[in-house]
């Protein structure tokens, strides 16, 4: 990084005027900071961001640790270095130091957050560089407070985007802070989760892919899994040169599925761009419903009483085995930071979206692609030694319910009238429901299926999910909805 100017003769504050539209900057979503890079993402909001950064972190003075120290990560898009260099101008030009661990994941970066790198000052919050499993063409910053305590548009990110957009930021620090080196931490991360992953010695009797999707699991990922380990996209490209970095497109998983297939697996496993999500296919090489490994996750690591988090499109059959298994099922709003702030709260065990992020208070309560994968071989170790595959442990799970999956309805504009109108829909159809849930759309529970409706934060789309006993009664779910907007 230069240290011949001051960034902000490079980034001077005006340079925002030409993103703010309506009083706001669009990158600013919800969970985090997100836009195509060069647009609605440049170089000058990351640098001022930084800039406003350690302002939100220490909101009150850290005894003895001198400067406040934030981590900071960046994945391998093309655009991740530009970015990742203007944000830590902006923070150590603000008076902080800069914990940098280079290229890296976000869980790395939730791990650090949390852990440090044992020598110095623990990390007052923490940025990731990355746009997650979006195409190419995007990036962004997600922010993390201290302990990784989620940091969302509601927990600090608005203070922030108001500051640029009134120009109210802190003149430079007379002291610049330090830009400090941390190339270990990736061996430190690998070596932990080996540590913390029951069975995982006995892979050796597994026959496994692994997809990095070219994103930045490739960092560590024969590291961590082995030279056995049948490997596809393994080199950092953030061109995404083979498919897209999101895993829950059937065309981004094609690639594993034909490799399982060809080379007779028995498992196969598919990362995003970031490595904080994480998606599987089994022996036959059929997507795995994310939220099914729940149940398996929690008879893993834990024991009867313990909390775990799901979101408000858990399969019912998912909340059916928590409970018969003793764990206490804890519905939540769609979103990691929801999740998080739920599982840390309670105290809680584990959690999983039907996204493919999962949550372990292991890891200090935050979502890790790679330890979930970990987590999925030892399961599935164990139960080959017995003579089972996957597809065994999943049946008792998947099979009570026949699933719409996630239906995507584009051109929603007005989404809370048509939430309403679907509803009223349903209800005439199927009658007054056992539990209706409203804190995320709506989720109708009756004694024989579900239906949910909700909004897409971002986008003007309606996403409709359900359950029911037969084909037959989930596509009279389904057309019920679809006709109430036609």
């Amino acid at each position: 990084m230069s240290s011949a100017a001051p960034a902000a003769d490079r980034f001077p504050l005006s340079a925002l005027a030409c993103l703010v539209k309506q009083g706001h900057f669009p990158a600013f979503k919800a969970y985090d900071i997100r836009a195509i890079y060069g647009q609605d993402l440049t170089e000058a909001l990351a640098y001022w961001v930084g800039r406003a950064l350690p302002a939100l972190l220490c909101r009150e003075p850290v005894a003895g640790i001198g400067r406040p120290l934030i981590l900071v990560g960046r994945d391998m898009r093309l655009s991740s270095p530009a970015l990742a260099e203007a944000l830590i101008a902006g923070i150590t030009e603000a008076g902080a130091d800069v914990l940098d661990l280079g290229l890296s994941t976000t869980p790395m970066v939730y791990f650090f957050t949390a852990e440090g790198d044992g020598i110095h000052a623990l990390p007052v919050g923490s940025v990731m560089v990355t746009a997650s499993h979006n195409p190419k063409e995007y990036n962004g910053l997600k922010v993390s407070l201290a302990g990784a305590k989620p940091c969302g548009y509601d927990l600090g990110l608005k203070e922030i985007e108001a500051a640029l957009v009134a120009g109210r930021v802190a003149p430079p620090a007379a002291e610049p802070g330090r830009v400090i080196p941390f190339p270990e931490a990736r061996a430190r991360y690998v070596t932990w989760l080996k540590a913390h992953t029951p069975n995982l010695e006995r892979l050796a009797n597994l026959r496994f892919a692994v997809d990095c999707s070219n994103g930045a699991a490739a960092l560590f990922a024969r590291d961590l899994f082995g030279p056995a380990a049948l490997y596809l996209n393994a080199e950092p490209d953030g061109s995404f040169p083979n498919h897209g970095p999101n895993p829950l497109e059937p065309e981004n998983r094609r690639q594993l599925v034909e490799a399982v297939q060809a080379n007779a697996l028995d498992f196969g496993i598919l990362f995003d761009g970031d490595a904080d999500r994480v998606a599987f296919v089994d022996h036959l090489g059929r997507f795995v419903p994310p939220d099914a490994m729940i149940p398996l996750f929690a008879r893993l690591l834990g024991q009867r009483g313990d909390v775990v988090v799901h979101d408000v499109r858990t399969s019912r059959g998912v909340i059916e085995s928590l409970r018969e298994d003793g764990f206490e099922p804890l519905m939540v709003k769609v979103g990691a930071a929801f999740a998080k702030t739920a599982l840390r709260e309670r105290g809680g065990l584990c959690g999983g979206e039907v996204a493919g992020h999962y949550y372990f208070r292991d890891f200090h309560f935050c979502d890790s692609g790679a330890f979930a994968a970990c987590l999925a071989l030892g399961l599935l170790a164990q139960a080959k030694a017995q003579g089972h595959a996957l597809a065994d442990l999943l049946e008792p799970i998947t099979s009570r319910y026949v699933s719409s999956g996630e239906v995507n309805l584009h051109g929603i504009e007005n989404r809370a009238q048509a939430i309403d109108t679907v509803v009223r829909a349903l209800l005439q159809l199927k009658g007054e429901p056992e539990r209706r849930i409203d804190f995320d759309g709506v989720r109708l529970d009756w004694a024989d299926g579900w239906f949910g409706v909700r909004a897409s934060n971002t986008e003007p789309i309606l996403r409709l999910a359900g359950e029911a006993p037969t084909q037959a009664a989930l596509d009279a779910l389904l057309s019920t909805a679809k006709a109430a907007l036609a």
